[in-house]
């Protein structure tokens, strides 16, 4: 618990860029309130806040960077283009990962990338919305749910 208030301070410290009495008083009660919500809601057990994880999410951020910005970079081309070549397709996605760590793990980094949103999570099975039938086939071929395992579960 005091690794979490010590990482919420110091991350609310350097996005704030100011130490005002007032403001310091409101992000320390931020903090605290979010460790009681945490405590709560039992997000501080083993399997849910896992400082283990930390060194393999790391390689998992970076391809997820990279991921980003490639989708970025096709949706910016399908919008400037003057035939606008969408597809919208809607796509069952079985998510190979483990846990519920995995699948929301999964569900957001397919929300991050542009031109595709997890619509919903149901027993290990994903509803993903895709602007563009490359985008499906991306997701079909199952690169994602394979990093994610490897960050998460470490297989």
């Amino acid at each position: 618990m005091l690794i979490l208030a010590a990482a919420l301070t110091s991350t609310w410290l350097i996005w704030s860029g100011m130490i005002k009495p007032l403001l310091f008083v409101l992000g320390a009660v931020s903090v605290v309130l979010t460790i009681i919500m945490a405590v709560r809601m039992r997000l501080l057990r083993k399997s849910v806040f896992a400082l283990a994880l930390l060194p393999r999410m790391f390689g998992f951020w970076t391809s997820l960077l990279i991921d980003i910005i490639k989708s970025n970079i096709a949706v910016a081309k399908i919008v400037l283009s003057p035939r606008l070549p969408i597809a919208p397709t809607l796509l069952r996605l079985k998510t190979p990962t483990p846990g519920a760590i995995g699948q929301a793990t999964l569900a957001n980094s397919i929300t991050l990338s542009p031109g595709t949103i997890t619509i919903d999570s149901h027993r290990g099975e994903l509803l993903v919305h895709c602007v563009d039938q490359q985008s499906a086939d991306e997701l079909r071929a199952g690169n994602h749910g394979e990093r994610v395992n490897r960050a998460v579960a470490g297989r």
